[in-house]
């Protein structure tokens, strides 16, 4: 038994009560007041910024004053934890921020139209002294358009990365996993000028009496060129984390390779591979460039995404958002709302499916 434990039973050591003394309170809530005040008397007695200079500069005097406080009180080992652990919430408040300033704005704006014209009726014969439209075809486009991008690249881009993490060796799985990585930072603009000179000004023809057309499947090539590889790379990645162990003991069973990574593998890494997919699918709904070149858009409902333009969510917000009409914003900061939402009940719904779909169930 250590001297510790005879001296008081039953006391872990932890930083909690390693120390009895502690800095109060009230004491961190006055060094972070009278950095705020200090600060405030600088920045705006010499008239050199507003207040977000005013925080920066409260919280630099806070971490400062902070760690002069608990160095007297608590030491100066105590001191560096308090104030490393205080930049570590200080970043973690930064990062929200953004985030909640974007939903806040989104909200706020977006809420003027959320009624049932917005949702069922679209920007045929509407005018610009026109208060009424909505984006119901925008809705239609973006759904069916994410939805046949996402049929095409999630298959291949799950097999692509089954084979370059199971089967692939050489020189020919490092050149996929090369243009992978290429393909990774392309920009959607090139995504939609390929589509646009291979299927629209060369394929289409066939099927058109030879003339090109713009058709929301041709969107949808563009977005599965840009989610494919963001799939295979998370995939691949959530594949390399699985276990060694398992594939080993379900090749000691006998079960053969193709049945180890369907039915041990896959539903390991499904929750990452989920991941992966709604931020391909997240990326692709956002994406207006692709769906400008190559489905032009259209102020009508348009259920046939083969034939004609089409329009989506993306588009749509962009094309009100420069519109000179004094309606225009508000039906752009609605279909940006709309087109988080979605994107957010997608995520959701498949994050619940792939728990449910656990190997550990």
């Amino acid at each position: 038994m250590s001297v510790l434990e005879q001296e008081v039973p039953g006391v872990v050591m932890t930083p909690d009560n390693i120390r009895t003394r502690k800095l109060p309170p009230a004491v961190n809530l006055g060094v972070a007041v009278a950095a705020l005040v200090v600060a405030a008397a600088l920045v705006l007695g010499l008239g050199i910024g507003n207040w977000v200079l005013v925080i920066v500069l409260g919280a630099a005097f806070y971490l400062g004053g902070l760690f002069l406080a608990a160095g007297r009180v608590e030491g100066v080992r105590a001191a560096r934890n308090r104030t490393m652990k205080s930049l570590i919430y200080a970043a973690c408040v930064l990062a929200v921020l953004p985030l909640a300033s974007v939903v806040w704005t989104l909200v706020s704006k977006g809420a003027s139209r959320l009624d049932g014209d917005f949702f069922g009726t679209s920007m045929n014969n509407i005018s610009a002294r026109d208060p009424m439209g909505g984006a119901y075809h925008a809705i239609i486009g973006t759904l069916e358009q994410v939805g046949i991008a996402a049929l095409m690249a999630v298959p291949l881009g799950v097999l692509g990365a089954i084979y370059l993490v199971e089967y692939g060796k050489g020189r020919f799985a490092a050149t996929v996993r090369f243009f992978v990585d290429v393909m990774t930072g392309i920009p959607s603009i090139v995504a939609g000028l390929f589509i646009l000179s291979f299927w629209v000004l060369i394929v289409s023809p066939y099927f058109n009496d030879g003339r090109p057309q713009f058709s929301g499947f041709a969107a949808a090539l563009a977005l599965a060129v840009l989610m494919l590889p963001t799939i295979v790379r998370s995939t691949e990645e959530m594949l390399r984390l699985v276990p060694g162990p398992l594939r080993e003991g379900s090749y000691a069973l006998g079960v053969p390779q193709w049945k180890t990574i369907l039915k041990v593998v896959l539903p390991t890494a499904l929750p990452g591979i989920v991941t992966g997919v709604m931020l391909s699918i997240a990326r692709a709904a956002g994406e207006t460039a692709p769906v400008m070149l190559v489905a032009g858009g259209a102020a009508a409902i348009n259920f046939d995404p083969f034939a004609g333009n089409q329009q989506s969510l993306a588009l749509f917000v962009y094309q009100q958002a420069g519109d000179a009409s004094k309606y225009a914003p508000a039906r752009a900061w609605t279909a940006a709302l709309t087109l988080v939402v979605l994107v957010l009940a997608l995520t959701i719904a498949a994050k619940l499916l792939a728990r449910r779909n656990k190997l550990s169930r």
